[in-house]
């Protein structure tokens, strides 16, 4: 376990692989840590260097008071790239983690050579929903809406294991501050201008049956960025990498492949 000191915040990372491999950034979902890539891990192509990290206020990280911005969440993620010399990196961002990746891939193409598009959107619901959510965050904790969550997270096959136990008590034991903190910063987040200005090699990924951003978002904004790819996983949800690790690490296999990133 290692902490990075961004000056306002401090982030738990982990950095995987070689010094010379082919850097590539993962960031994951609201409500979920570093963890939510485990399974994907060993079925990804050897050699590469692999940065993940909990964002602010999840995970173990800290947890500056919210609300947050996406700025902030873009900037804390810049300077741990920075920190650590990724440069050109493939940038996997999830929910959020995709924001993420469309803030820095307009801000710093230097660090990012492309990106995937993962369950994610160029906006992602509306400020009323966004607003009802936090609230009932900070009055009744994460608990109160986790059942919900894990309907849009899941398909039904897999709510029906044993695992999704697991994926519950990641959710409900994170931070209510940096849940409510990441929820503003989505709510007050429109990047349909300035991910139409993108130009770089995408991959949008899609789980069909995604309760938090449906296909159909997914593909709306990768396909702002011209020449970009589109992929659908079936019998998924929200965190397609989870129930469909093998098929997913495939789809990102292949785009780094056809990219030239290894």
């Amino acid at each position: 376990m290692k902490l990075a000191d961004l000056g306002d915040v401090r982030l738990h990372y982990r950095i995987d692989g070689p010094d010379d491999g082919a850097p590539v950034v993962f960031a994951n979902s609201l409500g979920t840590d570093l963890r939510l890539w485990d399974p994907i891990m060993p079925l990804l192509p050897k050699g590469l260097r692999i940065l993940r990290f909990d964002k602010r206020g999840h995970g173990l990280s800290s947890c500056p008071p919210a609300p947050y911005s996406m700025g902030a969440l873009v900037t804390d993620t810049e300077k741990l790239m920075e920190l650590h010399g990724f440069k050109d990196a493939l940038f996997v961002g999830l929910s959020i983690g995709g924001m993420i990746a469309q803030g820095l891939a307009v801000k710093r193409l230097d660090l990012v050579r492309a990106v995937v598009l993962s369950n994610t959107g160029a906006r992602i619901g509306n400020a009323d929903m966004w607003g009802e959510r936090i609230a009932a965050v900070q009055k009744n904790g994460i608990d109160s809406l986790a059942d919900a969550v894990m309907e849009r997270w899941f398909a039904p096959d897999f709510r029906a294991t044993p695992d999704l136990e697991l994926w519950r008590n990641m959710l409900v034991r994170q931070e209510v501050d940096g849940y409510a903190g990441c929820s503003a910063a989505i709510s007050g987040t429109d990047f349909y201008t300035t991910t139409a200005s993108l130009r770089l090699p995408a991959l949008g990924i899609a789980g069909s049956d995604d309760g938090s951003t449906p296909p159909d978002l997914v593909r709306e904004t990768v396909d702002l960025i011209p020449g970009s790819k589109f992929e659908i996983i079936r019998r998924a949800g929200h965190l397609p990498c989870v129930e469909k690790p093998e098929e997913y690490a495939q789809i990102l296999t292949k785009f780094m492949r056809d990219t030239g990133h290894i």
